[in-house]
């Protein structure tokens, strides 16, 4: 799959077999295997050129890579703390990387939360309400039932 994710077009045996063999040497029918299992288990397509055939992904690798992530995370007994471990595991640049995807994907408005937040969330409840134009003092604030959402731990209502 590596080599046919980096020609990043539908490729044939006999091209991913000339890239492999600037490495080692490796027989046509090995590759023509490979190629013909992965198109088996549906992660290549192929289309038939002459005699021989083309294949391209079915999907992007970030996309695999996270179908195996998360068919790992799903087959644990305790979901949490798998990530819990995982997220030790992670570099600097990892984390980073994690904390642009979940602002991505939570969009701007319920990204992490920064660490002035959590060292002083009344602070920062007065911050967002100021950018926001509501009153500090009124109930614009306050969640149902009179509980300030500022009292929270992270300002997202955990």
């Amino acid at each position: 799959m590596t080599r046919v994710w980096k020609w990043n077009r539908p490729v044939t045996v006999r091209e991913v077999l000339e890239d492999l063999q600037q490495e080692r040497s490796i027989a046509y029918t090995t590759v023509m295997t490979v190629l013909d299992n992965l198109h088996q288990k549906g992660w290549v397509r192929r289309e038939a050129e002459g005699r021989a055939y083309r294949y391209e992904a079915v999907s992007t690798r970030a996309a695999y890579s996270a179908a195996l992530m998360n068919d790992a995370w799903s087959q644990s007994d305790n979901p949490a703390a798998a990530l819990v471990a995982f997220f030790g595991m992670m570099s600097e640049e990892q984390r980073h990387a994690l904390r642009d995807a979940m602002r991505i994907v939570q969009g701007p408005e319920e990204g992490p939360v920064d660490a002035e937040t959590r060292a002083a969330p009344e602070a920062s409840e007065e911050k967002r309400e100021e950018k926001s134009g509501e009153n500090p003092a009124g109930n614009a604030g306050e969640k149902p039932g009179g509980e300030n959402p500022a009292s929270d731990r992270d300002g997202t209502g955990r």
